[in-house]
């Protein structure tokens, strides 16, 4: 009886939280008729950032917050597929890890077009065939994706939101561990899982292909053989789970940038990335470093690439906190430009 009256209290709330529901989406029809008599994109990253904030801080509890998040992250998902629905292009193809990323940060509510490389990806932003994409820049374990570095050197495109994603590899099979007799993934991942393979498969061939969903593929029609890569690969391509999280770091984590034309405004958690190259004379560089210091910007992170222009001249990718129309950042920036050989500005977007 008690389980009984407890229910009906439920379903009184559940038909509570579905009129407000509505009531949302009627202000985000609303939103989204002005937005796109005034030409904007329905994609706000300082609106994302902001509304995830603040429900984060009015929940006491016993809700978890990460819950939270992804039912706030569905209902935003659904905003942007008002009128005109989102197309998000990213390296795919389905159930890779990009795709996972692009997931978690734009929900299932939008069209995803799966692309073949990271260049095609930029490729379909720049081309209009898709409104934004969604690119790996980095591994915490593995370090930088150099191909989206020098994607950015060439494309006008800009950052617009990053996206932290735990990254846990799993070995996934049709047949039995002691089986196996070829591994497939991207060589990163086998980097990651170096000491599991040879503690485990120290005798089964290595094979490197494209992508981590590529591999599931390849599996899921081979007799002897397993992959790594995601539960969702294991699901998409009907394959065992052998082994979960096999890779060396408990800290793995892929960073990845959305990509698009949009200048996203000032908001108070910021980061800035971008690209410029030195002069060639001594002290060069610690003259643009010391730019930095003299104006109290930290940075986050320091990339070097070839130019691929000239033998042994680079250039240098930079992340800094802050925004760029913040004062001490816009005057470093000003400052930079006056002493370097090229500078570009790949964006300021908010902190994950």
């Amino acid at each position: 009886m008690k389980i009984q009256k407890l229910r009906q209290k439920i379903d009184k709330l559940d038909k509570q939280i579905v009129g407000v529901l509505n009531k949302r989406a009627n202000l985000v029809l609303e939103i989204a008729s002005s937005k796109k008599d005034q030409g904007k994109s329905a994609y706000a990253p300082e609106r994302e950032y902001e509304v995830l904030n603040k429900i984060k801080s009015f929940n006491n509890g016993p809700f978890p917050s990460s819950a939270l998040e992804a039912v706030y992250r569905e209902i935003m998902s659904y905003s942007l597929a008002i009128g005109r629905k989102l197309k998000v292009a990213y390296l795919g193809p389905q159930a890779s890890f990009t795709n996972l990323a692009a997931i978690k940060r734009f929900g299932l509510q939008v069209e995803y077009i799966p692309c073949e490389s990271i260049f095609d990806v930029f490729n379909s932003v720049e081309n209009n065939q898709a409104d934004y994409g969604v690119v790996p820049i980095e591994n915490s374990i593995e370090g930088a994706v150099t191909h989206t570095l020098d994607m950015f050197m060439q494309s006008d495109l800009k950052i617009c939101s990053q996206i932290l994603q735990p990254i846990a590899h799993n070995l996934l099979a049709k047949c039995q561990l002691k089986q196996i007799k070829k591994v497939y993934s991207i060589l990163q991942v086998f980097g990651q899982c170096r000491r599991w393979l040879q503690d485990n498969l120290p005798h089964a061939e290595r094979i490197e292909v494209s992508s981590t969903t590529k591999a599931a593929q390849i599996v899921s029609k081979e007799r002897n053989s397993a992959c790594i890569a995601s539960l969702l690969a294991a699901k998409v391509y009907k394959l065992k789970v052998l082994s979960k999280g096999i890779e060396d770091s408990p800290h793995n984590i892929t960073r990845f940038m959305v990509i698009g034309n949009t200048q996203v405004p000032q908001i108070k958690h910021s980061r800035t990335s971008l690209l410029f190259s030195i002069k060639d004379r001594v002290g060069a560089l610690h003259d643009m470093l010391n730019t930095f210091k003299k104006y109290k910007i930290n940075l986050t992170k320091i990339e070097s690439r070839p130019s691929k222009v000239k033998a042994w001249e680079y250039y240098f990718y930079v992340d800094l906190e802050g925004h760029l129309q913040d004062k001490n950042v816009s005057k470093a920036i000003a400052d930079l430009d006056s002493k370097c050989k090229f500078l570009k500005i790949l964006g300021s977007y908010p902190e994950s």
